[in-house]
This record gives structure tokens, C-alpha cells and sequence, in this order.
């Protein structure tokens, strides 16, 4: 057999019969080294020798490159070179015609070519398991080499890499709320130690896990169920337990509108903020959806926009002559009920018209006209308010300038006299004697040239009244003068009251004393005649 060209199944066949078989008349042939492992490509020194009593042929077969490089009278050298695959070669020899062999324990390691963590899923809920799968690709040898899952730098777990090309190796993992933003990695180990050499590894690039919480509960959605036209008004969404809540994207829809909204976070809270403005009438569906990872929860609403416009007030005739009669009406929109000043109206309507008879006293009084609407459930209310206009002549009484002033010299007083009326009087007012005006407002101090009787009278275009006015000014000895006068007055009506107080008391003695006296007698009467005989 030529060296060099043996196929493998015979090459085996051999290792197993020198195995087995003793060389011939105590022949022996070693290989040296044994036992070897080089990585993938490397090279390596294989020596043959034998012993054996006469002249023979021996060698190293394999299917490896190699090349002699040394020799002796019993022993050769081979360089082995590129050495790709996993072949054990043999020394040989054909000793007494017969062949003995020996073979090597070679081992060829290689690191993988490629590991890499699968994709993760970009929301993970908290608490559900997840498979971790950690691909590779190439290494050998592979009974040498596993893979770890890594949670950041920390080991979670190992698993032994299988024959298959490429490997997968799966993981099971439970996330937890805590382990959001952590990143995961794989990492191959080719323990080579109890082979004389390392612990050689390499790890895959990180990927980030994404947990989340979604509440099973739906957002809640705060908004008015009506809202009248050309209106603003505020919409809010919010939803409680999310994690992490700044990561939730909240979206508020009116109709087929999406509504431009603030997003606040608090904690594990968010709250969507909108404010619109809607025109158009009708009842429009409002939405609000959260989403946080892969899971969305909505609430669906409704707002109906209305257009009630104040009712319509009208005086007949605007203004209205005292004592006259004026017509008051209020209309407002179909379906809607009005009451005027309060008062309901039957059968209730759109419509009401209510007549008064005006006096004076009503100028400026305020006629209110109330309307309600029901809208969804909801009644609306809109008030008109009309002021009302008497027109009536000047009024000049006690209420609205006294008819008589007395003042201490030196002390400070305020003087108040106006005319009412519609239209407003002119007021004038001159003293007697001097026509000096009435010093109407504030006197500070009051002095004794102003003390007189004064002639005021107010005019306007629907009439002229007069009154007299009297100041008086006390001051060294005209107190006495208006003092004494004003105290002999008042004796004489305490005088006049007290008499005649007195003067009833004592008629309701006597007629008290009358009564007594005639059920006296009327007692008397009935008592004679139940005693006389029939």
C-alpha cells in the first residue's frame, strides 16, 4: 500500500486491527505524540518510530498534508500542515510481511465563527415568559463548548451547544418590571482546560429589553356632554397603573378629528389635555385610546354641540308714559319654554307677552325674560334683561330734600337736595329775601350766613315743583331762641300725649266695670227663673 493512499474506512480498519493485533515476532511501532489538539489550520510534528529485527518498510499515513522532515534508522518525522479536519493519522510498517500500525488522538478546535442573540421583541409585558434564542455558528470542539445568557454582566444561565449547524440554544425568561432597559447578551465558552489549554470565549452584541404594564382598565374620559357653538372647552384622558407611563401615547379624536393635546406624567399616571372648539351641530363621538407596547386600551364618548341663542326682550313702546300701559314679549327658539319676570306661562311656549300699568316707581326696574331648552338630558338656560323707561314729572319730597336743617355753627355737614324725575329736573333753589343759592353739597364748616328759608322748585319738560326749605344755624344766643320754642313744644304734645293716656285708661276701667255689672245681672235672671215654680 502506497503511503499516502489509503482511504479513510481502510485507515480505520487498521488502527482497529493494530489495536488488536501484536506485530509480528514482538514488533512494535509507537506514534508520537499520541495525543494532540491544535486549532483549525495549524500544524504539527508527528514521529514514527518501530522496532523491529530486520529491514522494513514504515510511515505515517493520513489524508492530511505532510511532508518528512527528519529521519533515523528506525524513526521518522513528518510535518503536518493545514491541518482542517479532524482525521487521526497512523504510523505504519511491514514488519515479517506483515503490517502493524499506531494511531494519534488528534483533536481540532475552532471558535465559532458568528453568535448573536435573535431579535427581541420590542414590548415585552411584565410577567409573561420569553424565549431567548442564542445562535451560532461554527466552533468546535463542540462536546467543549457552551452558551450563557447574560443579563447585563451577570450569568443567568448555561446551556451546552448541540452538533447542529448553526446551533440554537433557547432560553426561558421571566421579566419583571425591574428588568426594563436591561440588556441581554449570549456568550459562547470553549473550555479547552483539561486539554492544556484555556478557557477561551466571546460575546454576542447587547440588545435591550422593553417590559411594560398595561392596566386591563379603560382610560377614563372627562369632557362636558353638551357644549354650545363657538364654545372652548377642555377634553381629558387618563389612565392609571402603566409602566412605564412615559412611554404611553395617548390620542384624543373628535369626530374624524385629532385633537392637539398636552401629555402630562405623574408616576405610573398619564393625563391627555385638549382644547377645542367645535361649530358644527350635532352629537360627534369623542375617543381616547392609550397604547403602550404592543396593547391598547380606549374609551369612547359623545358631545353634542347646540346653538341656543338669547331670547328676544321687546317693550312696546320702549317708553312709556306713567301710568299708561306697556307690552312686554319674549320670544325664543322651537322647543323652548320661556317665562317673563318669573311667571310661568300656560300652555309653555316659545312665545309669552305679559301688559303692565307702569307707574313712577318702576323707571329702571329691570324685566328679565328667562328660555330652557333640553339638550341630551340636560336643561340650558338663557336670560335677556331690559331696563324699563317711565316718563314722568319732577319729584321734590321729603326723601328727597328735607324740609328742614339745624346745624351747629363750626360743624361739619353734608346738605343733599335733588329733584327725581324722567327727564331729569333742574333743580334751583334761592334763599328769601337775598336769592342766595342753597348751598347744596358738602358745608365745611357750617357758618351762620348760611342759615335762611330757601324756595327750591325742579323743572323739566313734563312739569314744575316747588318746596321750602328751611336751615337753621345755632350759635351763641339764638340757641335759646330756637331751643326754647322746640322744648315748650315738645312739653306740650308730652303733656297732651300723657293726658290722653290717662284718659283711655280710665274708659276702658268703666267699660270693664259695665260688662261685669251686666253678666251680674244676666246671672241673677237665670238663676230666678229656674226657681219659680210653672
Amino acid at each position: 500500500m502506497a503511503p499516502g493512499a489509503a482511504p479513510a474506512a481502510l485507515l480505520a480498519l487498521l488502527v482497529l486491527l493494530g489495536t488488536l493485533l501484536p506485530g509480528p515476532g514482538g514488533a512494535e511501532i509507537s506514534i508520537h505524540p499520541s495525543k494532540a489538539i491544535i486549532p483549525r489550520g495549524g500544524s504539527l510534528r508527528v514521529n514514527c518510530s518501530i522496532s523491529c529485527d530486520r529491514k522494513t518498510t514504515f510511515g505515517l499515513e493520513t489524508v492530511l498534508n505532510k511532508e518528512e522532515v527528519d529521519r533515523g534508522l528506525n524513526w521518522k518525522v513528518f510535518q503536518l500542515s493545514d491541518v482542517q479536519e479532524e482525521i487521526n493519522p497512523l504510523c505504519y510498517s511491514n514488519c515479517h510481511g506483515e503490517q502493524i500500525v499506531a494511531s494519534m488522538n488528534l483533536t481540532i478546535y475552532w471558535f465559532p465563527e458568528r453568535v448573536e442573540l435573535a431579535p427581541l421583541p420590542l414590548w415585552q409585558p411584565v410577567g409573561e415568559e420569553l424565549n431567548l434564542s442564542c445562535q451560532v455558528s461554527g466552533g468546535a470542539p463542540r462536546h467543549h463548548l457552551s452558551m450563557v445568557l447574560l443579563q447585563r454582566e451577570e450569568e443567568l444561565d448555561r446551556q451546552p451547544v448541540g452538533k447542529e449547524e448553526p446551533a440554537e440554544v433557547t432560553f426561558l425568561v421571566q421579566p419583571r418590571r425591574e428588568d426594563h432597559g436591561t440588556s441581554f447578551s449570549c456568550r459562547w465558552e470553549l473550555d479547552l482546560r483539561s486539554q492544556g489549554l484555556e478557557l477561551f470565549q466571546h460575546t454576542s452584541a447587547p440588545r435591550k429589553l422593553q417590559t411594560y404594564v398595561m392596566p386591563s382598565i379603560d382610560p377614563h374620559l372627562e369632557a362636558p356632554l353638551i357644549v354650545e357653538v363657538g364654545s372652548r372647552w377642555q377634553v381629558n384622558c387618563t389612565l392609571d397603573g402603566l409602566f412605564p407611563a412615559s412611554d404611553a401615547e395617548v390620542y384624543l379624536v373628535l369626530g374624524d378629528q385629532k385633537l392637539e393635546s398636552n401629555i402630562m406624567y405623574n408616576g405610573d399616571s398619564v393625563l391627555a389635555e385638549a382644547w377645542t372648539e367645535e361649530n358644527e351641530e350635532g352629537t360627534h363621538s369623542l375617543r381616547c385610546s392609550v397604547s403602550l407596547g404592543d396593547t391598547v386600551r380606549r374609551t369612547r364618548g359623545s358631545v353634542t354641540i347646540y346653538s341656543f341663542p338669547l331670547p328676544t326682550l321687546t317693550l312696546s313702546p320702549p317708553e312709556v308714559s306713567e301710568w299708561t300701559t306697556v307690552t312686554v314679549e319674549c320670544v325664543t327658539r322651537d322647543g323652548a319654554v320661556v317665562r317673563l319676570n318669573g311667571v310661568s306661562f300656560e300652555p309653555p311656549g316659545p312665545r309669552a307677552q305679559l301688559k303692565l300699568n307702569v307707574s313712577a316707581d318702576d323707571h329702571g326696574s329691570n324685566l328679565s325674560c328667562s328660555a330652557a331648552l333640553t339638550i341630551a338630558g340636560q336643561e340650558v338656560h338663557k336670560t335677556q334683561t331690559r331696563e324699563l323707561h317711565v316718563l314722568y314729572g319732577p319729584r321734590l319730597d321729603q326723601r328727597d330734600c328735607l324740609g328742614n336743617w339745624t346745624w351747629q355753627e363750626g360743624s361739619e355737614q353734608t346738605l343733599k337736595c335733588a329733584a327725581r324725575g324722567n327727564p331729569i329736573p333742574k333743580l334751583n333753589c334761592s334763599r328769601k329775601g337775598d336769592g342766595a343759592s342753597l348751598p347744596i353739597g358738602d358745608l365745611r364748616p357750617v357758618t351762620r350766613e348760611v342759615a335762611g328759608t330757601y324756595l327750591c322748585w325742579a323743572t323739566s319738560a313734563r312739569g314744575r315743583v316747588t318746596r321750602e326749605v328751611v336751615l337753621n344755624v345755632l350759635y351763641g344766643q339764638n340757641i335759646l331762641d330756637i331751643v326754647i320754642p322746640v322744648v315748650t313744644v315738645t312739653l306740650i304734645l308730652g303733656s297732651l300725649g300723657t293726658a290722653g293716656y290717662i284718659y283711655n285708661y280710665q274708659r276702658k276701667i268703666q267699660k270693664y266695670e259695665l260688662q261685669k255689672a251686666r253678666k251680674a245681672q244676666e246671672a241673677a235672671l237665670k238663676l230666678n227663673a229656674q226657681s219659680t215654680p210653672p
